[in-house]
């Protein structure tokens, strides 16, 4: 077990951090249980996935931890790739989407492809071409909310089964069609490389049949 730093497989739909909303199951209770309750725990996650989305995260284990590694997010010592079935499909089999990401408005969950927005790329490369729809990975240079919904949104090619940006499907309840399928970093104390993957549920890998 490491030291410093928790790797989970986060299933969906579990939300990734508890809340006055939130009366389940949640990661950060999960994870409070797996280092055995302990009195001072603080729950660190370095990012964090949606409750619809599955996949890698990283939990620090302690502030300082916490620090070094999301200095290194979206940088080439720390990347994080996902894996998406999309409605469609696009039309280059490899592609960057350079699009600036705002909220709709102040009272929405939504955000939207704005020139207001902050600055968002996201690289994408199709893996599988299926009759309607496709099997993309996806590389974020940026971190903004929901970016790769967005984004795939904003293309024509929704995440399957996003309730928010597409449509909601009856085979995915709770979720949609996004996992968190490889992490590479330098640990942050013993510098060396990581290099961590997680298979394509089969709930998401049918949805191609």
């Amino acid at each position: 077990r490491d030291a410093d730093i928790l790797i989970v497989d986060k299933p969906a739909p579990l939300p990734s951090i508890a809340s006055a909303r939130q009366d389940s199951a949640t990661l950060e209770n999960a994870v409070y249980a797996c280092l055995g309750c302990p009195a001072d725990f603080v729950y660190r996650p370095v990012s964090r996935l949606d409750k619809g989305t599955s996949g890698l995260m990283i939990v620090a284990k302690d502030a300082h931890i916490q620090h070094r590694l999301q200095a290194l997010l979206h940088t080439p010592e720390f990347i994080r790739t996902y894996q998406a079935v999309v409605e469609g499909c696009p039309d280059d089999d490899c592609g960057v989407i350079d699009a600036p990401i705002g909220k709709e408005d102040a009272a929405s969950i939504r955000r939207i492809v704005t020139a207001s927005g902050k600055p968002s790329v996201t690289h994408y490369r199709v893996l599988k071409r299926g009759k309607t729809r496709a099997l993309v990975e996806l590389v974020l240079e940026t971190g903004r909310t929901h970016q790769i919904r967005v984004h795939m949104a904003s293309i024509g090619c929704p995440v399957v089964g996003d309730f928010l940006y597409g449509t909601e499907i009856p085979q995915l309840p709770g979720r949609f069609a996004l996992h968190a399928s490889a992490l590479t970093l330098h640990h942050p104390m013993t510098g060396d490389w990581l290099s961590l993957t997680s298979p394509l549920p089969a709930s998401l890998a049918t949805l191609l049949d």
